[in-house]
């Protein structure tokens, strides 16, 4: 992977139906309305033709991209290729839920050039694939990821979600476990959020779903690393861990480094020289703008120097990596450690962070409050 090029992510709204804790712009749909919204992003696609980056990672995130016909996953892949700049052999993520992945559909997504599946497995176990509203079975997480690396992908990578309501420590170690030995190249570790405007943020409000206490999610937080970390899956990031670094994100890491990125699709969200800016959130409004050609952006800002920096800080205190001071004092001017001398002693002192060869890294504790610590730093701008 390299800075010098861009990640374009290609949003596909449809679930085949909606999981109690998601808050993403997805919906449901029949065969005919996920054909028809392919057309209007091969459309967004023309729209952005000639647009002045290169980009080598390829996204199709959502909702369920697997739920698309591989002739549409083709038509979209070879539009990109027709009208953005691309290097010549893109990596190519696909996200897939377990119920769609067979030897047939496996074997097609890899022939149009993705290498790296990602499987929304959540848990091995039934009881709680029931809770989180998910379609597919404890057996169909196992064959699913079976077939993958049958099929040969580059990368196998699974997202779990943790923290649920009454989970323990030992719990989640078993889950982990089992995640563990189904031998993925890749997991995607997630505490469960409740959101306002989703079936558990409903039920949340009535009293009927209580939220694991803060001392319980700091624990299966620091189990999730612990206990992977041990297993041999180095973390990289809050919630990513990778066989070795081969098997990294290529494409969350320019999230995560600030490198450029485009995002097509309803609620896409992009961010180039210094501007972020996000599409129409919802797909009415979305294939209007489409239709009177304009591209469907939704809003957009100008970052100031101050706003980037802040930025570079709190997604660098989430990876284990840290923030490279040389750096920023390369880009932004400003000398971290001087101006916040007493800051960085006592978050060392603390146990928060470490001052490694002109970068501070987060510690275990300090992971599980990144984004508080970015928001202690004096920017000097």
């Amino acid at each position: 992977m390299s800075d010098r090029y861009a990640g374009l992510y290609l949003h596909v709204p449809f679930c085949a139906r909606v999981c109690p804790y998601c808050d993403f712009a997805v919906r449901t749909g029949d065969a005919a309305r996920r054909r028809a919204y392919v057309d209007f992003l091969l459309a967004e696609i023309d729209l952005y033709a000639g647009y002045p980056l290169t980009f080598d990672t390829v996204y199709f995130g959502g909702g369920t991209p697997s739920c698309l016909e591989t002739s549409d996953l083709e038509r979209i892949v070879a539009r990109v290729r027709e009208r953005l700049v691309t290097v010549d052999d893109p990596w190519i993520f696909l996200e897939a839920n377990p119920e769609d992945v067979t030897a047939s559909s496996a074997a097609a997504w890899k022939r149009i050039g993705v290498r790296t599946l990602s499987l929304g497995i959540q848990s091995f176990d039934a009881g709680e694939l029931a809770f989180l509203g998910r379609e597919h079975s404890v057996q169909q997480a196992v064959d699913s990821i079976r077939i993958a690396r049958d099929t040969g992908f580059h990368t196998v990578s699974i997202d779990l979600i943790y923290g649920l309501p009454g989970q323990s420590t030992d719990t989640w170690h078993r889950r982990l476990d089992s995640a563990i030995e189904s031998a993925p190249d890749h997991l995607s570790c997630y505490q469960l959020t409740i959101h306002d405007g989703t079936r558990f943020g409903l039920l949340e409000k009535r009293g009927d779903l209580v939220q694991l206490p803060d001392d319980g999610q700091a624990s299966v937080f620091r189990a999730t690393h612990e206990h992977l970390n041990a297993a041999g899956y180095a973390g990289y990031e809050v919630s990513q861990f990778a066989i070795d670094a081969d098997h990294r994100s290529r494409h969350n890491q320019k999230y995560w480094n600030h490198t450029s990125y485009l995002g097509l699709g309803p609620s896409a969200h992009s961010f180039d020289a210094g501007k972020r800016w996000w599409n129409q959130r919802t797909t009415g409004p979305w294939q209007q703008a489409i239709e009177r050609g304009a591209q469907p952006v939704d809003t957009e800002e100008t970052l100031s120097p101050r706003d980037l920096l802040l930025e570079t800080l709190m997604l660098g205190l989430r990876t284990y990596r840290g923030v490279d001071c040389a750096d920023v004092k390369r880009r932004f001017g400003t000398d971290l450690i001087a101006t916040n001398g007493e800051l960085v002693e006592r978050l060392l002192t603390n146990g928060l962070i470490k001052h490694h060869e002109a970068r501070l890294i987060p510690t275990l504790d300090g992971l599980a409050v990144a984004d508080s610590l970015a928001a202690m730093f004096r920017l000097g701008l």
